[in-house]
């Protein structure tokens, strides 16, 4: 495919082309065999490995009231699905870090681009590359892991733990997308690792404020809430309905927005694990007209794949634009 010029803010010319096929999967194979050369992706794959066995001889030694009610694999996700939510995204975010801004810094990224590559393959070689080592090592650890886990636990449901290996896979995906992100944007490791910092913190410690945040702001009169009735106990052992306030659909929405709220969402779609343990659940009584769309677990999937996609198209224009 033809490559054509731009002009950058600082006079240089960079490659503004079409998307190699070929060229992405050359830089997404030498990616993936630099991983498996460090010994990273085995590393991934026995870290996995280890967290499902552990995870299931846990429930196993000490779950005998779970063993009894035949529901050990739905614990084994919801434990398992708990744990990931926080080490996927730290591995993806380690992954990406360097992906293209240690190139830049050390200047490789030049003789790469002296290649048949274009900016975009490079960009999308990386992605690729580093989904893969992520992905890969989750379908090697768990498959390993899988005799061991059925053995140990009294009811096994593959279904449930192949759904719980999809979506730590489109989830890895998600977070992989905006650390290489990052990455593209920023002209040195330490730019680009306190970006992850960044990331990090807002999921897991910013985005989780905003409810609290929105609540007192509802209680004080700033946002306007939602009005619902529900029947609520009293002294004499009846009930009566009482009008409660809720927040509004869009400030749940935002909530659910979060890629760890919509791993965990999505996995209740897949399979049977679900109900106030795993996921964000929403009382039927909040909505009188019915939950909307994009409020229930399946727009979880569009929301993920909203997560891999945009990073992605906004890094492909901007890094096609930067003063390498």
């Amino acid at each position: 495919m033809s490559t054509e010029t731009a002009t950058t803010s600082g006079g240089t010319t960079s490659p503004s082309s079409s998307i190699n096929l070929e060229s992405v999967r050359a830089v997404a194979k030498k990616d993936f065999q630099d991983a498996v050369r460090s010994w990273m992706f085995w590393g991934l794959s026995v870290f996995f490995f280890v967290l499902l066995v552990a995870v299931t001889g846990t429930i196993s030694y000490f779950g005998e009231e779970i063993a009894q009610q035949g529901a050990t694999t739905e614990a084994l996700v919801l434990f398992v699905s708990q744990i990931t939510r926080l080490v996927i995204p730290l591995i993806a975010l380690i992954l990406g870090w360097k992906a293209i801004a240690g190139e830049r810094e050390t200047g490789s990224i030049k003789i790469l681009l002296s290649l048949p590559h274009s900016r975009k393959d490079v960009l999308l070689g990386k992605l690729i590359g580093r989904s893969a080592v992520l992905s890969v090592s989750l379908v090697v650890g768990f498959a390993l892991a899988a005799i061991i886990v059925a053995a140990l636990l009294g009811s096994f449901d593959p279904v449930d733990y192949v759904s719980l290996l999809v979506m730590a896979i489109i989830y890895g995906i998600a977070y992989t997308s905006i650390a290489v992100a990052l990455s593209s944007v920023t002209r040195s490791t330490t730019i680009a690792g306190a970006a992850m910092v960044g990331i990090f913190v807002l999921f897991y410690i910013v985005w989780n404020a905003i409810q609290t945040v929105f609540q007192i702001l509802m209680n004080r009169g700033t946002i306007e809430g939602v009005s619902y009735t529900q029947e609520v106990p009293v002294a004499d052992g009846t009930t009566q309905q009482v009008t409660m306030d809720r927040l509004p659909d869009w400030a749940l929405f935002i909530d659910t927005i979060d890629p760890g709220n919509a791993f965990q969402n999505a996995i209740t779609v897949l399979s049977s694990s679900g109900g106030s343990e795993l996921g964000t659940s929403f009382p039927e009584v909040w909505f009188a007209n019915g939950v909307p769309f994009y409020l229930e677990n399946w727009f979880s999937f569009i929301i993920l794949l909203l997560w891999i996609v945009v990073p992605t198209v906004i890094a492909l224009y901007r890094f096609d634009r930067v003063d390498l």
